[in-house]
């Protein structure tokens, strides 16, 4: 009887085989279809400054913009090949899920439930983050534990509104929540008084300040109340374009690292480094293993930059928002930014 049960056993787990194998080869073709159709579609914000917003030619530019630029140059050498896709909170998941988009590049938080429900896969976290609050300078609030009684404005679809909620709630503080669909609508309703806190991740709240009429009469509090990991997003079930998406992100956090930047791209490929030589394709085929070229790292780096000429261009020191480096510098550098070695 037990032989009899080991053949049958045997014999069912050869017929699930063919099958699961099947499943994957089917699923697994997001990469072709993005080189059949000639460019990347990547689902982005509906305008956040420093992030993904058009310029004044229509040009779309922005730190979660040179994500999907830098993919599109791993697979095309032409960062020019994406179509972006403006999405809003509510309507960025079900756009991917659907396949309307390749890969979302939107400012979301990693969380359980939206992998594990939702059946999406974030790719790596690009930027830590965590949700704060912007006041009026003139209310002279220093502190988050000051807001009590505030009418706090916060958008639809995000995390914000359940970490507000429970914030106040473990402090004791009465809340009157304004919940609106979009960070356009958040401003609008801000400025014209219809509440007096506004709350959403540190980042955007930098990029809004730069929407106001008077940018420099409203502060960020210091105050970080969660952690909002940040990172583009693709579906289950295509390992091959995770991967890609991921080392992409992996390969621009290396090259700062290593010291591989636009401006040194010709010395990285003549150095001697095996670290450097791995990353910039002149030793072993890494490239070719996620489906694109050797040199898929200095088709990136050409095109945007390392992570650090990315972020210091789009949200740093040398844009507009000037958010300090803080926790997304480098873990070699005092931060908690941290890739994966190629090797």
């Amino acid at each position: 009887m037990k032989t009899i049960l080991a053949l049958l056993a045997g014999a069912t787990l050869a017929l699930a085989a063919p099958a699961a194998s099947a499943q994957t080869l089917k699923s697994a073709q997001t990469l072709k279809t993005v080189k059949d159709r000639g460019e990347l579609v990547c689902g982005v914000s509906k305008g956040l400054p420093g992030f993904s917003a058009p310029d004044a030619s229509g040009k779309w530019t922005g730190f979660d913009v040179d994500v999907c630029r830098g993919l599109a140059a791993a697979i095309f050498n032409d960062a020019n090949k994406v179509k972006f896709v403006p999405l809003s909170a509510d309507e960025r998941f079900p756009a991917l899920t659907k396949g309307d988009v390749d890969v979302l590049s939107r400012n979301s938080t990693w969380t359980l439930e939206r992998e594990a429900k939702l059946g999406l896969l974030f790719t790596a976290i690009n930027y830590y983050d965590g949700q704060g609050f912007l006041v009026r300078d003139a209310r002279k609030v220093a502190s988050a534990l000051e807001l009590d009684k505030s009418k706090v404005c916060v958008q639809a679809g995000t995390t914000a509104e359940d970490n507000t909620k429970d914030y106040f709630a473990a402090n004791g503080m009465a809340l009157e929540l304004v919940t609106l669909p979009t960070s356009t609508d958040l401003v609008k309703a801000y400025e014209e008084g219809k509440c007096d806190t506004l709350t959403t991740d540190v980042s955007q709240l930098y990029a809004l300040r730069l929407t106001m009429a008077k940018p420099g009469d409203h502060i960020v509090l210091p105050d970080v109340i969660s952690k909002e990991p940040l990172g583009p997003v693709v579906r289950q079930g295509d390992d091959q374009w995770f991967n890609l998406v991921k080392w992409t992100i992996f390969a621009m956090i290396n090259a700062e690292e290593l010291g591989v930047a636009t401006t040194t791209i010709d010395a990285a490929l003549a150095s001697k480094k095996p670290e450097v030589r791995r990353l910039v394709g002149t030793d072993g085929n890494y490239g070719e293993e996620l489906g694109v070229t050797k040199d898929f790292a200095v088709r990136i780096v050409k095109s945007v930059g390392n992570y650090g000429e990315s972020f210091e261009r789009n949200v740093g020191a040398a844009s507009k928002l000037g958010i300090p480096r803080g926790i997304n510098q480098l873990w070699s550098m005092g931060g908690i930014q941290y890739a994966p070695p190629v090797r």
